[in-house]
């Protein structure tokens, strides 16, 4: 069942004559999430406010992934997608080991299955390349494209996006990537190209390199929330509104930590209860902030911290691995954060003593 906001009434059509029969009971309005007006445009693309990242889908190391997991994938996708959900964040690189592009592969194979007839057509796929060592020229990363292609069993993809700079150990290689970008878009493989892990000055950069291509720069993806707000991912935020560039927050939940979910005593298995240990300590400002206006405003601690990179701007991408984290998420939408709940967020922000590490790829 999609998750849809409904009115509580039950509204009755009532004849005239006293015969039972002719009277007809309609079903509650259903209300869309989000209205077609409030798509937000990230180039030529027109897509929701708030998109799903699929990192997790086929992640063992980090995330646990198991094939077993797939059904309940496919059924979080059917649901994002049956209440307006249509960009969808991935990346030749995510899965672990032989695994290698299953959140490609999966993401492929769950929009040809759709149920949701007519949607198909509507859903942008974003996905990133990795800057291997071994993609030295443009042609590389052109193939590299048709192999993402292939495994999402599309035509043209949404954005293609380069994974990271190599601007901090391989200068070189970067112009290459940046003319792999160009010749994608030129061959129709990509509607709008974008970027991932950018610092401010290298975003300058490429936008103007691409500029001179005659290739707009449409977005650029960071780790962007109320745990990662510092002044480094603020310019970039700056850099890309005087630009004319969409910025796509990844991370909106700072890997769970922002959720309410976890705690000192609490940790997630894996490798990430290493990074929690060393930071949820230094949350409590933030996370009793978050809570406080939960309460208030009859939401979930996630679904204000979401509703935050919302407000600013941004286009955020949670990860989901299961229905009740579409459910959830959901949520996010359809209502704004004031201005005061706004700064009383940011100030607890900068009252915690701990943030989150940011991205070891991302640049000056």
């Amino acid at each position: 069942m999609a998750f849809t906001l409904s009115t509580t009434k039950t509204f009755t059509n009532i004849n005239c004559s006293n015969n039972p029969s002719n009277i007809t009971s309609f079903k509650p309005l259903k209300l869309p999430l989000f209205w077609p007006w409030q798509k937000v445009k990230i180039g030529p693309l027109s897509v929701s406010p708030m998109g799903f990242g699929t990192w997790a889908w086929g992640n063992q190391l980090l995330w646990g992934y198991q094939t077993s997991m797939d059904d309940q994938l496919q059924q979080a996708f059917e649901l994002a997608l049956k209440n307006g959900i249509n960009l969808f964040d991935t990346a030749d690189s995510y899965g672990t080991g032989r695994l290698n592009g299953q959140s490609e592969r999966l993401l492929g194979k769950f929009i040809t299955e759709s149920s949701s007839l007519g949607k198909q057509n509507e859903v942008v796929i974003a996905t990133k390349f990795a800057a291997y060592p071994w993609r030295l020229t443009s042609g590389q990363f052109v193939n590299a494209c048709r192999a993402s292609l292939d495994r999402l069993q599309i035509d043209q993809l949404g954005i293609g996006q380069l994974h990271w700079s190599t601007a901090n150990y391989a200068p070189l290689q970067e112009f290459a990537l940046w003319d792999g970008l160009v010749a994608m878009y030129e061959k129709g493989l990509v509607r709008a190209v974008g970027v991932s892990n950018y610092g401010p000055q290298q975003l300058v950069k490429i936008h103007d390199y691409l500029k001179t291509r005659g290739v707009p720069l449409c977005s650029a993806q960071v780790q962007f929330s109320l745990l990662s707000m510092g002044k480094e991912q603020l310019e970039i935020k700056s850099v890309c509104d005087e630009l004319g560039i969409r910025l796509i927050s990844y991370s909106p939940l700072g890997l769970g930590m922002l959720t309410g979910k976890y705690s000192s005593s609490k940790l997630p298995t894996g490798p990430r209860s290493l990074l929690f240990r060393q930071i949820l300590p230094g949350l409590e400002p933030l996370l009793l902030a978050l809570t406080e206006v939960a309460a208030k405003r009859g939401k979930t601690i996630p679904q204000v911290a979401i509703n935050w990179c919302i407000c600013k701007g941004t286009v955020p991408i949670p990860g989901i691995k299961s229905v009740r984290h579409v459910e959830d998420n959901l949520g996010a939408l359809g209502w704004r954060l004031t201005n005061d709940e706004q700064l009383q967020l940011e100030y607890a922000a900068e009252e915690s003593p701990r943030s989150m590490i940011q991205n070891i790829f991302q640049t000056r």
